[in-house]
């Protein structure tokens, strides 16, 4: 395994460059219609949901994705560096705007119950279960072909930026627009994974051998014995109550309260879109910062930091009364998500075998946030309709609080119990 590699050598990293063009397709692809999904759910434009009913499409899409995580982090663990799986998932991401259009809509308004489990089998397929193969593909890769996972990710947030941007005015014309891109984009995706195959990958004998020697490679019973360690299952309870709002609360609920906020839904549309293509914009910049912080100061305090930031974020936001002010509490996205995600999934490989660690990302990380979704999703959506936005996020906030509390107590530091790959000096 090579070393991470300088800026400007990096550049000449065939696996990094396509590792990084597939993260900017795929979250392109899903962002110019997901950013937009929620407001598309509820409002006039879309299908016109009530706060309860898109509770529970949430709700559905996470049973259906916590159990495709499952599979699909068991089926990449034994694929190691090969990207089959990732192929299957751009094959559906290309039939997105139909499926959404001539199937999903009509099952919706006509058989509500039946057209959220069938929209929550291909959207988990396609996306919502995929990415976590995607992110765990990719971390697997930098290590075996010597580049920065964070630098690679950024391209992936990156992408899902200039969609968010793009998606806005797309939505006020025609939120159909916003599924074709998906599809077009998918296709761009799908061609990539099947014909650029950069030449290190193939000439990688020695690494894949390395991976499949009998020590390395993961068995059923070495899975299974994952839900034996304490650790992950305090890893899970974490992550549960606090990651969970990420879609919960922003994507669940964020657009509609946001949007509300201004004279019409034509104006409020178009200014979320602009401000969550510059959050995300900023994010991937943090995503290059966020190894230099964790680096000085641990992985356990760059994850209790996302976490009160979380905390902070949210509480705010049940306190703000214009645009303006909720737009600046929005920011503060951009330093979370790159601060959570970054630290958990380097906790993952510092604490545990990492050659699990795709299916130790899909349980602990990725399968934890989508069974605090199936728990949380539809009782907030009731609590939203029958209390509204103000004191939802108070209680949310509430909960991340508790959890940041429990965190203190249950995340382990950074030189104990070091069972994976130690940090650098």
């Amino acid at each position: 395994m090579g070393k991470e590699k300088s800026p400007l050598k990096i550049l000449k990293n065939q696996s990094y460059l396509q590792s990084s063009f597939t993260m900017l397709l795929f979250f392109a692809s899903w962002g110019i219609w997901w950013s937009f999904f929620q407001l598309w759910l509820t409002s006039e434009n879309g299908l016109g949901l009530s706060g309860t009913e898109v509770g529970t499409i949430f709700s559905v899409n996470s049973v259906v994705s916590l159990i495709l995580m499952f599979l699909y982090g068991t089926i990449q663990d034994k694929l190691f560096i090969k990207r089959t799986l990732l192929i299957f998932n751009a094959v559906l991401a290309t039939l997105i705007a139909p499926f959404f259009i001539y199937i999903y809509t009509p099952l919706i308004e006509n058989h509500f119950m039946i057209g959220a489990w069938v929209g929550a089998i291909l959207l988990s397929a396609a996306y919502l279960s995929a990415v976590g193969v995607l992110e765990a593909t990719t971390e697997r890769f930098s290590r075996v072909f010597g580049f920065a996972y964070g630098q690679s990710r950024a391209w992936g947030s990156f992408g899902y930026a200039v969609s968010a941007l793009v998606a806005g005015f797309l939505f006020v014309k025609n939120p159909q627009l916003n599924f074709w891109g998906g599809s077009i984009l998918g296709l761009a995706l799908l061609l990539n994974l099947i014909f650029w195959r950069p030449k290190e990958e193939r000439d990688a004998v020695e690494a894949i051998k390395e991976l499949k020697t009998e020590d390395a490679t993961p068995k059923v019973k070495d899975m299974v014995n994952l839900i034996k360690i304490p650790m992950l299952w305090q890893m899970i309870f974490f992550v549960m109550f606090s990651w969970t709002f990420y879609t919960v609360f922003d994507q669940q609920m964020f657009p509609n309260f946001y949007t509300g906020l201004f004279a019409t839904a034509a104006i409020g549309e178009q200014t979320y879109g602009t401000l969550n293509s510059i959050q995300v914009f900023v994010e991937a910049l943090m995503l290059g910062v966020v190894p230099i912080v964790m680096k000085k100061i641990g992985v356990r305090n760059t994850l209790l930091l996302g976490t009160a930031i979380m905390f902070v974020r949210i509480g705010l936001c049940g306190f703000a009364t214009n645009p303006l002010q909720v737009s600046a509490i929005k920011m503060l996205h951009s330093l979370e998500v790159p601060l959570f995600t970054l630290s958990i999934f380097r906790y993952f490989t510092l604490h545990f075998d990492t050659k699990l660690s795709a299916t130790l990302y899909m349980i602990g990380f990725q399968i934890a946030a989508q069974i605090g979704q199936v728990i949380l999703s539809t009782p907030l959506g009731i609590l939203r309709d029958s209390m509204g936005y103000s004191t939802t996020f108070h209680i949310i906030s509430l909960i991340v609080l508790v959890t940041w509390i429990y965190g203190l107590f249950v995340i382990q530091k950074d030189d104990k119990l070091v069972c994976g790959q130690p940090l650098e000096a």
